[in-house]
């Protein structure tokens, strides 16, 4: 079944999410009071519908070529200070805002500063709105809440009630992005209410759009589309037509998860006429990806193909790797159900090889999983298994990033509970100061005895709220315990704690690490007598209980290969006895591999043999990636220990010179010198087969 279109999806959620946040709010202040009063009520807002794609493809050029100007016009002292303000803010929105939020984001901080000095308490609510939007697309929530706060604050005091609701709604998609939708749906209220008083038919539209995305979310259909059909209706009502298009393909959309396939093809056939007609290519490619996917949803390939081909052919035309990506991977799950194993190949290896440049993990592991089914299809068991386990791979990775995700939700919710337990403790104190200072003033019994009451009553109010914020705080602390204890499953506990810590590991460096290696000999020739499943289970089997021993003995699992499987003793913590238990573990290793050829042989099954080589020495470890987190080890300590197991014998394990050296004495093993052997690139070097004295 095709998963509807990646690609599409995310052109759906861009409009739930950006649209709103692409309403770029002008000040016009007068030069006296009295205009001045007469504009404040009556903001100019200048609608940016355009996502950023549409920006860098229609309009980059021009707006690059405009930026000195604006800036020219920033810098010069000569010019009024309203002047130069709107200079700043369209030099943030024009260069920085889209495709460099961090710069934009030191900029506004330029921006609030001047409009602070110079008195423009106007052009202050826009720095700060500014600001909270760009600290909310770098995740930091809790300080874009901060900020958002006090723009209402200002808001609130010059009577800007259309700017007010903006930013309440602001506030609102926060609560939203972190699935708190009974906070989010009473911020969006606040502002629903404002935009109503105010009969402002955009900010009615938005908010409208936003319930029904969140409806959407709660799989809650007819409240979902009753709220774009209101969307809808007032985006008609503005005549706009070009706004129209991405709507009706989120009902289309809505439609589609309903497999309600007539009315879906309705409104995804009106988004693409109106996309047409105003010759929006990427617009048309979407649509087009969306009818595809409803076509391939009934199991109408040859139709469903048709139009992810052209889709296909205006996203490579645009350069719009997002959407080429997303679509090679519907085109590549429609040949999968087809038996086409070779064309799913081509087309999910494609769509790899542009998710990789575009650092989408989930993509990544998409096109892995079909790559997996071709081959699997081929009865290519060794590529089939290779996939198979980066499709594991990202699938860890895509799990660390909901981790981390889930850490810094928790820790906004963190900040706002506290925030809440401070407000109260704050409220309290300032009730208990009141009434002390009451009943000294007021000597009637009777006043005192009401003043009383209603303190009771006000404290007991209070103190309600306060064990709810300090239940929501256990409740937040449970949630954290959970998500550690699946951070420590990735990576290991000193390094998981410092990521927390400071969001980034520090690689360091080792002066002795014990590096392992093993790898099954004639691999290759022994998985073609295996089906790809059998293949898996096997190997499976056998990783995991190396994972059991690197546990046991205290080493650190690293990563497999393919078949070959690497650990690491004395790191992240060195230890004086890792490299007596990294051999203990490889060991142990070859013992459980001896066991199973033994029970695999006598059952008539396929046997496997296996090498394992360790070298000790200084080495790099770490945490790779941006998005991707993967603690790994480099150094020429890991090259020599891969030669030291490519060098071994099967049942053996193989140590360097280096590392006989650290254990020569020890009376649990028992050593067999090998002498000088020829090394790939390294030349001669000394090995030593180890095993138990006993």
């Amino acid at each position: 079944m095709c998963h509807h279109g990646k690609g599409f999806e995310e052109s759906l959620h861009k409009v739930d999410k950006l649209q709103y946040f692409n309403f770029k709010l002008r000040y016009v202040p007068g030069n006296d009071e009295n205009q001045h009063r007469a504009t404040k009520q009556r903001i100019m807002r200048k609608a940016c519908t355009v996502l950023l794609i549409f920006w860098i493809a229609a309009g980059g050029l021009r707006a690059q070529s405009s930026l000195d100007s604006l800036r020219a016009v920033w810098l010069d002292t000569t010019r009024a200070d309203t002047t130069r303000a709107f200079a700043l803010e369209d030099y943030i929105y024009t260069g920085y805002f889209y495709p460099q939020p961090d710069s934009a984001l030191l900029l506004t901080r330029q921006l609030l500063a001047f409009t602070r000095n110079t008195g423009n308490e106007a052009g202050e609510v826009t720095a700060l709105k500014t600001r909270g939007v760009l600290l909310f697309r770098l995740g930091q929530m809790a300080e874009a809440l901060t900020t958002f706060r006090r723009g209402v604050a200002i808001a609130d005091s010059m009577g800007y009630a259309i700017v007010k609701g903006d930013i309440l709604a602001r506030m609102g998609m926060i609560y939203h992005d972190n699935s708190d939708f009974m906070t989010a749906m009473n911020y969006y209220e606040k502002s629903l209410r404002i935009f109503e008083e105010e009969d402002d038919l955009i900010g009615k539209g938005t908010i409208y759009n936003e319930y029904g995305s969140i409806y959407r979310e709660r799989d809650e259909f007819e409240k979902s589309l009753d709220y774009y059909l209101k969307s809808i209706d007032i985006v008609k009502q503005r005549g706009d037509s070009l706004g129209l298009a991405p709507l009706y393909a989120n009902v289309g959309g809505l439609y589609l998860n309903q497999r309600n396939y007539a009315r879906a093809s309705s409104y995804f056939e009106r988004s693409l006429a109106i996309y047409r007609q105003k010759k929006d290519q990427l617009g048309i490619a979407s649509s087009l990806a969306g009818i595809g996917s409803m076509y391939g949803d009934q199991g109408n390939y040859p139709q469903a193909l048709d139009y992810l081909q052209q889709s296909l052919a205006i996203s490579k035309e645009m350069d719009d790797l997002s959407g080429w990506s997303s679509t090679l991977l519907d085109m590549a799950n429609l040949y999968v159900e087809q038996n086409d194993y070779r064309r799913a190949i081509r087309s999910a290896q494609e769509s790899l090889e542009l998710a990789k440049i575009l650092g989408d993990i989930g993509r990544q592991e998409i096109a892995h999983e079909y790559l997996y089914e071709g081959y699997k299809g081929l009865g290519n068991a060794t590529k089939a298994l290779f996939h198979h386990e980066q499709m594991l791979d990202a699938v860890d990775s895509l799990q660390m990033e909901d981790t981390a995700l889930r850490l810094q939700q928790m820790e906004f919710q963190k900040e706002v509970v506290q925030d809440s337990m401070e407000t109260v403790a704050r409220q309290l104190e300032t009730e208990m100061a009141y009434q002390a200072e009451l009943r000294q003033k007021d000597r009637n019994r009777n006043l005192a005895i009401a003043g009383g009451l209603f303190f009771l009553l006000l404290s007991g109010g209070l103190f309600s709220r306060w064990r709810y914020v300090r239940k929501a705080k256990a409740i937040i602390e449970e949630e954290k315990r959970h998500s550690d204890e699946l951070l420590l499953n990735i990576l290991p506990a000193e390094v998981a704690e410092e990521l927390k810590n400071k969001g980034q590991a520090t690689a360091r460096n080792f002066d002795m690490a014990s590096i392992l290696f093993t790898d099954f000999q004639d691999f290759t020739a022994k998985a073609e007598e295996l089906s790809a499943t059998e293949l898996l289970y096997e190997v499976n089997n056998y990783f995991r209980t190396f994972d059991y021993i690197c546990e046991k003995y205290g080493i650190e699992k690293i990563k497999t290969i393919g078949d070959a499987y690497m650990a690491a003793g004395g790191l992240p913590v060195p230890t004086a006895d890792s490299i007596r238990r990294t051999i203990l573990a490889a060991l142990e290793m070859q013992s459980f591999m001896l066991s199973q050829k033994i029970e695999q042989h006598t059952l008539g099954k396929v046997t496997f043999d296996m090498r394992c080589g360790i070298h000790t020495g200084p080495a790099v470890a770490g945490i790779v990636g941006v998005k991707k987190f993967q603690y790994d080890v480099w150094g020429d300590t890991v090259n020599i220990a891969s030669r030291m197991e490519s060098s071994g014998e099967a049942g053996k394990v193989n140590i360097s010179q280096a590392t006989y050296e650290f254990v020569k004495d020890d009376p649990q093993f028992r050593f067999e010198q090998r002498g000088k052997i020829e090394v790939k690139g390294k030349g001669e070097i000394e090995m030593w087969f180890v095993e138990l004295a006993g």
